[in-house]
């Protein structure tokens, strides 16, 4: 989902971009608000273990292979604008540091691992918290936003694309949503795994936080 510089044209990237600044504005005035001392040193961790665990590509199918996004569970962390602000610092990194993904398509990447990926993934998580409970419903309601993130995040991909003119959208659509289908299982398996320890030494660090 990072797209380089030169698949998106110029009046979708430029939108992306207006939107994600947006996003990353208004992410920074309630972070403040809401983000105490304590809580900072977490938020530097959690970008930190994104930013390595996104660097580590598993196998999948047909010799693609795929990487942890991280925002669902920067999200339940730290909520969910803390969480636009913690993948945005981590795509600026990789982009323009590990040049992964293009410098016109930051705003695209970060609008769909960003605010799709972790903002509409917390969401999720929130809403599936009210249906689904028990013992265990905090790894599978993760799980299942996770999962959920990464597909949304790949067909907004797709659309983008198709709209610049790249890539059909049934090609894209179809080949995305796909792949990542199965990328979604090994974002969702991490994301329960990391739950699972901060539960047994920080279970504070798991409220809900509204924001």
């Amino acid at each position: 989902m990072h797209i380089p510089d030169g698949f998106l044209d110029t009046k979708t990237w430029m939108a992306l971009t207006a939107i994600s600044g947006t996003a990353i504005a208004v992410s920074l005035k309630q972070t403040g608000k809401t983000l105490g001392e304590k809580q900072i040193p977490m938020m530097g961790i959690t970008a930190a273990f994104i930013f390595a665990a996104q660097m580590l590509n598993f196998p999948i199918a047909g010799g693609t292979s795929g990487h942890f996004m991280g925002g669902v569970l920067a999200a339940i962390l730290l909520g969910p604008f803390t969480a636009i602000l913690i993948m945005t610092t981590v795509l600026i990194v990789q982009c323009l540091i590990f040049q992964d993904g293009g410098v016109t398509a930051l705003g695209a990447s970060i609008f769909n691992m960003g605010i799709i990926g972790a903002f509409v993934g917390y969401y999720i998580y929130v809403i599936l918290n009210k249906i689904i409970k028990g013992s265990k419903s905090i790894f599978i309601n993760a799980f299942i936003a996770s999962w959920l993130s990464i597909i949304l995040a790949a067909a907004a991909c797709s659309v983008e694309l198709s709209i610049s003119g790249t890539v059909p959208l049934k090609t894209s659509l179809i080949a995305m949503t796909g792949v990542h289908a199965i990328i979604g299982i090994g974002e969702g398996l991490i994301t329960i795994a990391v739950l699972s320890f901060i539960k047994k030494v920080r279970p504070d660090l798991l409220e809900l936080r509204h924001e």
